[in-house]
C-alpha cells in the first residue's frame, strides 16, 4: 500500500524515477540474464500494459503471434501448418520455408527508435515522458540499447518495435506467408528464388531502420520434407515431433522435481504434436 501511495504522489508530481533492477540467471532453454524490476515500479509496469496493450493489440499483423492474447506458440505453428498445406496445393506441389531470427533481440533494441515508434502512436507527453524513464531505466551497455527480459513492458515494447517489420514484411514486400513469434519468423513460398530474393530486403530493413541484425548462423531456406524447426517442434508436413533438445530438456527438469503440475503441463504440451511414446513413457515412469 505504501508502494502504491508513493507512486501515485511521484507520478502526479512529475517526479517518478525508476528504481533498479535485481538481475538473475536462468536457462530457457539456454542461459539468459533476467533482471527484475521492483513491486513498486512494477506496479506502473502493470498499470501501462492494461491501458496501452488493447490500444497497440489493434496495429499489430493478425500473423504476430508472441506475448498476445489468443495468440502463442501452439497458434503459431498451427497457423504455420494452414500456410503450408495453402502454398503446397495440400502437399502436391513444392513448398519452401525461409526461416530467420534476429541476433540478441531484446539487447539490440533501440531506446532512440523506440521512443520514435511510441510518440508517432502517443501524443501526450506526460505518457511520453513516464515511457522514456522506463525505457532508458536500463542500458547495461550505457549505448542506449536493451530492454529488460523481466518487465511485462518490454514484451509490449519489443512488439511495437517488431510490428515495424511486420508491417513493411506485408505492405512493401507484399509477402502473403509469414508468421513471426517474437524474434523468430517464417516465409513460406512454391518458390525458392523468391525466398532469396527477400533475404538482402529484410536484412537492410532490419539493419537500416531498427538497428537489429539478422543471425547470420540461423538463416536457411528449406522443405518440409526433412523438416522445419520452428518453435520448439520439428514440422513435417502431415506431423510434427518435439525437437529432441525440448525432450531431453523436459525430462532432466522432470527428473529434478516431479510435480504433477509440471507433468501435466507438459502432457498438455506434447498433445500438439505427434508425442504418443513420450507421454506413456512420462506415466509409466511418473504418475
Amino acid at each position: 500500500m505504501d508502494n502504491a501511495f508513493s507512486l501515485h504522489q511521484d507520478l502526479r508530481n512529475y517526479k517518478y524515477k525508476h528504481g533498479k533492477y535485481y538481475a538473475f540467471k536462468v536457462f530457457d532453454p539456454k542461459l539468459r540474464d533476467i533482471h527484475k524490476a521492483s513491486v513498486r515500479d512494477r506496479l506502473l509496469h502493470h498499470a501501462l500494459y492494461r491501458i496501452l496493450y488493447p490500444f497497440f493489440d489493434k496495429t499489430f499483423i493478425a500473423d504476430s503471434f508472441s506475448c498476445r492474447k489468443n495468440k502463442g506458440t501452439h497458434k503459431a505453428i498451427n497457423r504455420f501448418r494452414e500456410f503450408y498445406y495453402k502454398v503446397s496445393k495440400n502437399n502436391k506441389k513444392t513448398c519452401w520455408v525461409l526461416k530467420c531470427d534476429i541476433k540478441k533481440f531484446f539487447a539490440s533494441i533501440d531506446h532512440q527508435k523506440l521512443m520514435k515508434i511510441l510518440s508517432e502512436y502517443i501524443k501526450e507527453d506526460d505518457i511520453l515522458s513516464v515511457l522514456k524513464e522506463i525505457i532508458h531505466s536500463f542500458d547495461l551497455k550505457n549505448n542506449g540499447t536493451g530492454l529488460p527480459l523481466g518487465n511485462l513492458t518490454s514484451q509490449l515494447f519489443a512488439n511495437v518495435y517488431m510490428n515495424e517489420f511486420d508491417q513493411f514484411v506485408k505492405h512493401k514486400l507484399k509477402v502473403k506467408y509469414y508468421i513471426r513469434y517474437s524474434d523468430d519468423f517464417v516465409i513460406l513460398s512454391e518458390d525458392k528464388n523468391y525466398l532469396k530474393e527477400k533475404i538482402p530486403m529484410i536484412r537492410d530493413f532490419l539493419q537500416n531502420n531498427l538497428s537489429l541484425t539478422l543471425h547470420p548462423d540461423k538463416i536457411y531456406i528449406k522443405t518440409l520434407y526433412s523438416g522445419v524447426d520452428f518453435l520448439g517442434w520439428v514440422n513435417f508436413f502431415n506431423h510434427r515431433v518435439l525437437r529432441t533438445a525440448t525432450k531431453r530438456r523436459m525430462f532432466e527438469k522432470i527428473k529434478k522435481s516431479i510435480n504433477f503440475s509440471i507433468l501435466n503441463s507438459y502432457i498438455g504440451l506434447l498433445k500438439h504434436g505427434n508425442s504418443y511414446n513420450i507421454k506413456e513413457n512420462i506415466k509409466l515412469k511418473y504418475l
